[in-house]
């Protein structure tokens, strides 16, 4: 008999409820914040959340037409403190009234895993790239004692180990801070690709790698300084092509340190056509397939906190009550990978 998780997302803007099984997606529902000016507001978020997070979850388990949930996962972080909080409420509610397993879900690894289950590979090479998080990431095999040939004591099952990520902010926040600084409402990213497109030069702007991580602050100064100089066609242009050219370095290294032959993209900047296009000639350098899952995956989505909840209550993972704490700056390296 297969288990049926529900699994609820809301780390920043986006609340989301999904239902999985093994056999695949039952449904999703989405209720989406949008501020009126600026950025996310993190307790205008939270409000939101409160307000549809009910009509979200009865929407997700109607549209499955399930007639039982055997677990609740929801996103425990990385993520802001007040949206974590209102998610996670709603999650321990439902399974004490339920009676069912609670599962706190990694929000980096899920990506991760929605990725690998969607896109059929096993062992990839992940640029993880949304608004706060720009990380390169791999699975890595705990090492067995060279005497006993068993493995060591510290944690149960390997750890996703993160090769290289940003020293600031993230990529998806540092291109909304630029679009803010433009004129452009939230979100910035798809406004800044679009006028890329009709750029004419390219402007040289910071290129900040320094060994396996990058920084996206000094170039986002940079860009808006040239703003009063250039187009902004050309500075949107230079902008993506600079950071995202950081980006693609750093993935290549791992992919060689690794020599893992798959790429995964994933997180909400992941939908730029240009990156991927960046991406997709590396790949093809090296030899690696490059793999990008549907676009509905791609963004935070209640989905992937559902499937990556399964494999964790299928490997034994479930959380008391009393243990279901939020974690705002939980690393995906600090999670024991006991499902692979």
């Amino acid at each position: 008999m297969h288990r049926t998780i529900l699994g609820i997302e809301g780390t920043a803007w986006n609340l989301s409820a999904g239902v999985v099984t093994e056999e695949g997606v039952l449904a999703e529902a989405t209720a989406t914040y949008r501020p009126k000016t600026g950025g996310i507001h993190p307790r205008e978020a939270a409000q939101h959340h409160a307000t549809h997070i009910a009509s979200v979850i009865r929407k997700a388990i109607e549209s499955a037409g399930c007639t039982q949930i055997d677990g609740i996962a929801f996103s425990q972080g990385p993520g802001m403190g007040p949206c974590l909080r209102t998610v996670a409420t709603a999650a321990r509610a439902l399974a004490l009234s339920l009676d069912v397993p609670l599962i706190g879900v990694n929000h980096c690894v899920a990506h991760l895993e929605i990725g690998r289950w969607q896109c059929g590979i096993d062992d990839p090479v992940m640029l993880y790239v949304s608004g706060a998080n720009s990380q390169v990431l791999a699975y890595r095999q705990r090492r067995r004692c060279s005497i006993s040939k068993r493995p060591t004591p510290q944690y149960r099952g390997g750890r996703y180990r993160i090769f290289g990520e940003t020293l600031d902010i993230g990529i998806g926040n540092a291109l909304d801070k630029f679009a803010r600084h433009a004129g452009f409402s939230h979100p910035g990213g798809p406004k800044i690709e679009s006028e890329a497109l009709a750029a004419t030069e390219y402007i040289p702007l910071p290129y900040v790698v320094k060994g396996m991580d990058f920084s996206f602050s000094g170039l986002m100064t940079a860009a808006k300084d040239a703003l009063t100089k250039h187009s902004l066609a050309d500075v949107c242009f230079s902008l993506q092509e600079t950071a995202f050219a950081m980006l693609v370095e750093v993935t290549e290294r791992a992919v060689a340190h690794t020599e893992k032959n798959d790429v995964l993209l994933a997180g909400g900047v992941g939908a730029n056509t240009r990156l991927r296009e960046m991406l997709e000639l590396m790949c093809a350098d090296r030899g690696a397939a490059f793999h990008v899952p549907e676009k509905r995956f791609m963004g935070d989505n209640g989905t992937m906190i559902a499937y990556t909840g399964l494999l964790m209550l299928a490997s034994g993972e479930s959380l008391p009550i009393e243990d279901s704490v939020v974690i705002p700056d939980f690393r995906p390296d600090q999670v024991d990978v006991t499902w692979r």
